[in-house]
């Protein structure tokens, strides 16, 4: 299994924006993708335009499946108008325990 942690800064005044895209994404991503496993979104409680991503996927290729995806090309369009740009950090690590 594969972890995707992604960290971003919103813009302000695009937050509406950002979270009905967020959503629609992380919904039809786990949803409809077979590889991901899950895809949780996180609000910093220090700063409420700091984000976190944890998405689980099943490998690589899932992960370059989540990346085909219309809907995630949709969400690079809001992505791109919402966060700051220089903000956003991706890191993909190998999951080696998981506690549910």
């Amino acid at each position: 299994m594969l972890a995707l942690h992604v960290s971003l800064l919103v813009h302000e005044d695009k937050l509406d924006k950002f979270l009905a895209a967020i959503e629609e994404n992380s919904t039809r991503t786990f949803n409809d993708e077979v590889g991901c496993r899950y895809f949780d979104v996180l609000r910093d409680t220090k700063d409420p335009l700091h984000f976190h991503f944890y998405e689980l996927y099943d490998d690589e290729a899932a992960i370059d499946a989540h990346r085909a995806a219309p809907h995630f090309a949709k969400w690079r369009e809001a992505a791109a108008e919402c966060v700051v740009p220089g903000s956003q950090v991706n890191t993909i690590s190998k999951q080696l325990m998981h506690h549910a």
